[in-house]
């Protein structure tokens, strides 16, 4: 039986996606159907697809101090940590804890594989041997955002990255609880960062995953994913902390291990993870108002999903997928999702599924085409990855 656990206050967001820059950006283009996803071109990549670039990523720069982290992946956690006034918050929680009492949690799948994708490109011209410059624990490295993070924003408490695929920058919510509710800090920053690299998106590709349109989530004639890059990040604190906030209020892991690159067909591991995620936050299957859905719009998980979510809610929960708007960010797929999930709760909005014309006929849910305006009182975070590592969140008043 899991226990109720004691909610966490979010007090600070912030996300840098292919919608723009901060959190308002991806709530204007939802409301405004607007996606991020474009027929835009990669350096190297030979086949079509549509991609959630970040604009002007490439260029942006990084603090002096931390020249050698400089790759795409901590590009993106630099320009977003400077987004919404992130850090002045994550300053005022200093000036509460102390920097040695707040941990720092993020996910990540590939962290800054590119810089390695680009020193052995470049072997060939230097005698067979990897750039001077190339600094592989500093940008390669899972622990390399980790690092960065803490390093930036100034602290000292317990950290840790975590890589389960797609369910990554998720499952930093539940890490932080646990150290929280241990004792091991007061507050925690949660995030989630990846980016684009070749070993993505062929890899992707190779497993026949990748859409040459834009992805339609839950469409009858779904085929594929687009794959995009975000970074995003929470502060989480306790409840007298964040009076008349969103608070983190269940969560729910679990690991099926049916398959390395394919959910269980009749959604079991999803299943797991929202029905703990709803007995950790003491609240029913009808006390969840919204579900802000995986939804990659491939044909084996979204009918996974839809088995596990109509065996958990029924058939008429409200739902929607919103990789239409930012594609499958992959290891930030669950800090994107999360914040969405917050917008909708702080705005009472539901956002549409993207691209959704004909719904699926064997799926037994039916996710919201249109977006949907309505008093949200608790909503719940789907994110599953390959090998079976899922992870729900739930989100409320």
């Amino acid at each position: 039986m899991t226990n109720k656990m004691q909610p966490l206050a979010v007090t600070a967001t912030t996300l840098l996606s292919p919608c723009g820059a901060g959190s308002d950006a991806i709530l204007n283009a939802m409301q405004n159907n607007r996606s991020g996803l474009a027929q835009s071109g990669y350096p190297g990549l030979d086949f079509n697809t549509w991609l959630g670039r970040v604009a002007g990523i490439e260029t942006h720069a990084m603090e002096f101090a931390f020249q050698r982290y400089a790759c795409r992946n901590n590009r993106l956690a630099s320009q977003a940590l400077g987004l919404d006034g992130f850090r002045d918050k994550v300053s005022t929680a200093i000036a509460t804890y102390g920097a040695n009492r707040i941990g720092v949690f993020v996910g990540t799948s590939t962290s800054g594989i590119e810089e390695t994708e680009i020193a052995y490109r470049e072997m060939k011209s230097n005698h067979q041997r990897l750039p001077e410059s190339y600094d592989f624990l500093k940008t390669h490295n899972i622990a390399s955002l980790l690092n960065y993070v803490r390093l930036s924003l100034g602290l000292g408490g317990p950290g840790q990255a975590i890589s389960t695929a797609c369910s990554s920058s998720a499952k930093v919510f539940a890490a932080a609880h646990r150290h929280i509710s241990c004792g091991l800090c007061d507050a925690a920053v949660v995030g989630g960062v990846d980016s684009l690299c070749l070993t993505t998106l062929y890899g992707f590709n190779s497993l026949q995953l990748v859409s040459g349109e834009i992805c339609r989530p839950f469409d009858a004639q779904r085929n594929g994913i687009n794959i995009g890059e975000a970074a995003g990040f929470v502060l989480l604190e306790k409840p007298d902390h964040g009076r008349g906030m969103v608070k983190l209020k269940g969560y729910g892991e679990s690991s099926d291990a049916y398959h390395m690159s394919s959910p269980h067909p009749d959604g079991e591991g999803a299943a797991l993870a929202m029905h703990a995620a709803l007995q950790r936050a003491d609240l029913s299957a009808q006390e969840i108002d919204y579900v802000n859905l995986h939804g990659t719009a491939t044909p084996s998980n979204d009918a996974a999903e839809g088995a596990g979510v109509s065996r958990i809610f029924g058939q008429q929960v409200a739902c929607s997928s919103t990789k239409g708007y930012t594609g499958h960010t992959l290891g930030a797929a669950g800090i994107t999702e999360a914040i969405i999930s917050i917008l909708a709760l702080k705005n009472d909005f539901m956002p549409g599924t993207l691209n959704l014309q004909q719904a699926d006929e064997a799926i037994a849910i039916r996710p919201l085409q249109e977006n949907r305006a309505g008093a949200l009182a608790n909503v719940m975070s789907n994110n599953f990855g390959f090998g079976g590592s899922n992870c729900s969140l739930i989100f409320g008043w």
